[in-house]
C-alpha cells in the first residue's frame, strides 16, 4: 500500500465564544488580521461618508447632502461585496475540504431592519431543527449572505431617492440609510466571528489553499444567493 496523508485537525474547542479568545499561530493570524484590516478600511469610508452626509443635512445644506447620498450605495455595495466573497470562500472551502467550525445561531435581536429581522427569525427557527453540524453552517452563510444581498438593494433605492430630490418622505429614507449600515455591520462584525472559529477549525496544512480560495472569490462576481443545498 502507498502511503496516505493522515489529516490533522486542530483541537476543537467548545464554542464560537472560546474561538474568538483562542490564539492562532502567526501565519492564521497573519491572514485574519488582512482581512479584519480590509473590512476596517471599506467600513471606514463608508461610515465617514455616511455621517457627512447626516452632518450636512443637520446643517441645512441639503443640496450637499443629497450630491453625498448619491456616492453612498457605491460604497456600500464595495464592503457588502467584501463580506459576501468571504462568506462564499468558507461556503466553497467547506464544500471541497469539509472544514467545520463551531457555529453560533444568528441572533434577530442584532438586527434593526424589518427585512432583516424576519430573515434572522426564520433562520434561527430552522437551525433549531437542523441538528447536523454542517447544515448549521451552511444554513448561517446563506442567511448572512440574504440579509448583506437585501441590504444593499435597499440601501441603494433610499439613497436614490434622496440624491434624486424624488422622496415623498426623505426623513424615513435618511433613516433607511442609517438602519441599513447598521444592518451591515452586524453581518460584517458575525462574518468575522466565524472566519476567526473556520481559522481555528482548520489544519495549519491547509493554510495557503484555503488564502487562494478567499481570493479567487473576491475576483469573481457574487452569487446571488449562497447555495441552500446542505
Amino acid at each position: 500500500m502507498g502511503n496516505s496523508r493522515v489529516k490533522v485537525w486542530p483541537p476543537r474547542s467548545r464554542s464560537v465564544q472560546d474561538d474568538w479568545l483562542a490564539w492562532m499561530p502567526a501565519e492564521k493570524d497573519g491572514v485574519f488580521e488582512a482581512i479584519r484590516a480590509d473590512f476596517d478600511t471599506a467600513n471606514s469610508m463608508l461610515s465617514v461618508s455616511l455621517n457627512d452626509a447626516f452632518r450636512q443635512r443637520e446643517e441645512g445644506a441639503l443640496g450637499q447632502a443629497q450630491n453625498q447620498a448619491g456616492l453612498l450605495p457605491d460604497l456600500f455595495e464595495r464592503l457588502g461585496l467584501r463580506v459576501r466573497a468571504i462568506l462564499g470562500g468558507l461556503e466553497q472551502y467547506n464544500r471541497h475540504f469539509g472544514t467545520l467550525p463551531n457555529t453560533a445561531a444568528v441572533n434577530p435581536d442584532f438586527f434593526r431592519g424589518a427585512t432583516a429581522q424576519r430573515t434572522a427569525w426564520r433562520s434561527q427557527l430552522l437551525a433549531v431543527i437542523l441538528f447536523a453540524e454542517r447544515s448549521r453552517f451552511f444554513h448561517k452563510l446563506h442567511t448572512l449572505a440574504e440579509i448583506v444581498e437585501d441590504s444593499q438593494q435597499e440601501f441603494r433605492a433610499a439613497a436614490e431617492e434622496i440624491a434624486d430630490g424624488a422622496s415623498v418622505n426623505p426623513a424615513a429614507h435618511w433613516q433607511a440609510l442609517e438602519v441599513l449600515h447598521y444592518d451591515l455591520n452586524t453581518c460584517l462584525c458575525e462574518s468575522i466571528v466565524l472566519l476567526k472559529s473556520f481559522l481555528c477549525a482548520l489544519p495549519n496544512a491547509e493554510l495557503t489553499a484555503f488564502q487562494q480560495e478567499l481570493q479567487a472569490g473576491l475576483s469573481r462576481p457574487p452569487k446571488s444567493r449562497i447555495s441552500q443545498h446542505w
